[in-house]
């Protein structure tokens, strides 16, 4: 197996025909990722330039308006283990579970720009009954609470907290920027209900 990273232009590229993955939906999220932190993983091609991984990657690419990128070609590999690739590359990442006391902390300071991760799908208040115990120990004074909100709404809320953001003086010792100002958002509305 041979391997070489090139730049290329993204019409060089070829999608595979027949991927049985319908990534449409995730796009916006590869191009948020992209937009934020850069185009890190390259998309990985055959030695005719067709897609092997990266499928999502190219489109998030390509709605950016990019018009290259770095991609890892590859060759010397059989038709059979082109296949096995592409199916093994998507559908290993659903077997991992995400551990989600690491994630809160992982992810408690990041401003991700309104990107929304959708963890409240993956769990089901149901899953988890009435019978349980919380262990022993201190518990964080911290939590995360996450909203779906329409476009409108969204634009609302941001432009408050942009008022106030010179006002936070509260913070409870929370290093998250867009939680305090929220706080304070709604302290200065409580204060006015008075």
């Amino acid at each position: 197996m041979t391997k070489t990273y090139e730049t290329v232009k993204l019409d060089m590229l070829t999608p595979y025909a027949n991927n049985p993955r319908n990534n449409d939906n995730a796009v916006p999220a590869v191009k948020a990722s992209i937009q934020q932190v850069g185009y890190i993983t390259p998309i990985v091609v055959d030695e005719n330039y067709e897609i092997l991984a990266g499928h999502t990657r190219y489109k998030a690419l390509k709605a950016l308006g990019r018009k290259e990128a770095e991609i890892l070609r590859i060759g010397g590999v059989s038709e059979e283990q082109k296949k096995k690739y592409r199916l093994l590359d998507n559908k290993t990442g659903e077997a991992a579970m995400w551990d989600f006391n690491a994630l809160a902390l992982e992810i408690n300071d990041l401003d991700f720009e309104g990107f929304d991760f959708g963890f409240e799908e993956l769990v089901d208040d149901a899953d988890y009954g009435t019978d349980f115990e919380l262990p022993d120990g201190d518990k964080s004074d911290m939590c995360q609470i996450t909203f779906y909100l329409h476009d409108e709404q969204a634009e609302l809320i941001k432009y408050a907290m942009s008022v106030v953001e010179d006002e936070v003086y509260e913070t409870f010792g929370n290093k998250n920027k867009h939680g305090n100002e929220l706080y304070e958002v709604v302290r200065q509305w409580a204060e006015q209900r008075k």
